[in-house]
């Protein structure tokens, strides 16, 4: 059995954040920072793949010269990224992949935008790889939240989406082949319900903002009995970027989400009644 390791002196430095009105005053970006130093390197580098998603949007931009900012939250530099366009060698496996047949042009998944492919390479890469129990959980259920909302929505308005499916595996190919209305996974994935209730939205921000709050009652289940562990802070990082994505886009809103997520991180870290002294 893996002894997991306890991060009790984290909750005081969480509960002392505040929040200004107008703007979220630390972000994933900072947290991240802090983190480095308090949190064991096996455990860290858990951390760090929730960032891989900025590393796969700061490469698509320079190999497509989008001439887009480079995005901080990345776990790379520009330079190192640069370097590795020119020569990969040491930045994650389906990276180097992803810029040998992009420079090539010599697709992986010739059917699929760039973005789609390295969104595979990435969630391929990250399923098959991962030993944590809750982040394996988190890669799959992300993944296919995503493409059931695609399909669902594309099927609304008679769209092909065969070729826009990310991922591999028997969930993703039910989504590309099976015209059942569940895709044939109603009895899979107990939240196919929801997301077709979601997928009925016609006004967008309402349909975004079910998604997230979809997402953020997931990960209060799945990291409810991970009281001082990593999952926990694995739960709290990714809940994160949603309250800094909605403060971009609604700040209403995000400052809503910031308050809920302090409120249940302070909760959250009081020891449960079966771990109290009788």
């Amino acid at each position: 059995m893996v002894m997991k390791r306890n991060y009790y002196y984290l909750v005081a430095g969480l509960q002392d954040i505040s929040l200004d009105i107008h703007k979220l005053v630390v972000g994933q970006l900072a947290f991240r920072q802090e983190w480095r130093e308090h949190i064991h390197p096996a455990d860290f580098a858990l951390v760090e793949k929730l960032f891989l998603p900025y590393d796969n949007d700061n490469l698509l931009n320079l190999l497509q010269k989008k001439d887009k900012p480079h995005d901080e939250r990345g776990n790379f530099s520009r330079e190192r990224l640069e370097e590795n366009i020119k020569e990969p060698a040491n930045l994650p496996d389906y990276m180097q992949r992803f810029i040998v047949a992009f420079k090539n042009k010599d697709p992986l998944y010739p059917d699929m935008s760039p973005e789609n492919e390295l969104t595979t390479l990435f969630y391929d890469a990250m399923i098959a790889e991962e030993r944590n129990d809750f982040l394996l959980s988190w890669w799959r259920f992300e993944r296919n939240v995503r493409n059931i909302l695609l399909a669902l929505n594309a099927r609304k308005y008679k769209v092909p989406y065969e070729h826009q499916v990310i991922g591999s595996g028997e969930v993703s190919d039910s989504i590309r082949r099976s015209h059942a209305r569940d895709f044939g996974l109603g009895n899979e994935l107990d939240y196919m319900e929801e997301l077709t209730a979601i997928s009925r939205k016609e006004d967008i921000r309402e349909r975004e903002q079910a998604t997230d709050d979809m997402k953020w009652k997931y990960l209060d289940e799945e990291s409810f009995f991970h009281y001082f562990t990593i999952e926990k802070i694995l739960a709290f990082v990714i809940k994160l970027g949603m309250v800094e994505r909605w403060l971009a886009i609604d700040r209403d809103h995000g400052n809503e989400l910031f308050r809920k997520l302090l409120s249940e991180l302070q909760s959250s870290y009081e020891l449960p009644e079966t771990f109290k002294e009788k």
